[in-house]
């Protein structure tokens, strides 16, 4: 009987011992970058950006329709351009006279054009550079 219960206890701890020890191979796949803010102003006369260069990762938009019409901002590639800073083309919806919009979204290298959809303000630019750092190591982020 003795000689059976120790047999027992050692396959338990035998097995108790083997649960959680793997290999020292776990990937753990960094963060992705803080998220940049990029403010766009719309006016009746232009499109304000800023920045206008930032490094490719996630970034958030937010738009100010400062003109007396409603407005839809779209991101898109320029003309002529073989390197777009989106995958697909992204438009911010109509926004009303004084009001404001946010579009989060992630960008990779490229150069983006930011528009009005009626084309009655000239676009501006966006140039994405290489891509930003982890925020593995950064603290108090979410």
């Amino acid at each position: 009987m003795l000689g059976a219960l120790s047999a027992t206890v050692l396959v338990l701890a035998g097995l108790a011992a083997g649960c959680g020890s793997g290999s020292d191979d776990y990937a753990n796949a960094d963060r992705p970058a803080a998220p940049v803010s990029i403010s766009i102003a719309v006016t009746d006369a232009r499109l304000g950006v800023s920045p206008s260069h930032v490094g490719a990762g996630p970034v958030l938009l937010l738009i100010a329709n400062e003109s007396n019409r409603s407005r839809d901002v779209t991101l898109t590639t320029p003309d002529g351009s073989d390197r777009s800073c989106v995958e697909d083309d992204a438009s911010s919806g109509p926004i009303n006279p004084q009001g404001a919009a946010r579009i989060q979204l992630s960008l990779v290298q490229g150069t983006c054009e930011l528009g009005v959809a009626d084309g009655n303000v000239p676009p501006a630019r966006i140039v994405v550079g290489p891509e930003r750092e982890s925020a593995q190591q950064d603290l108090l982020q979410p």
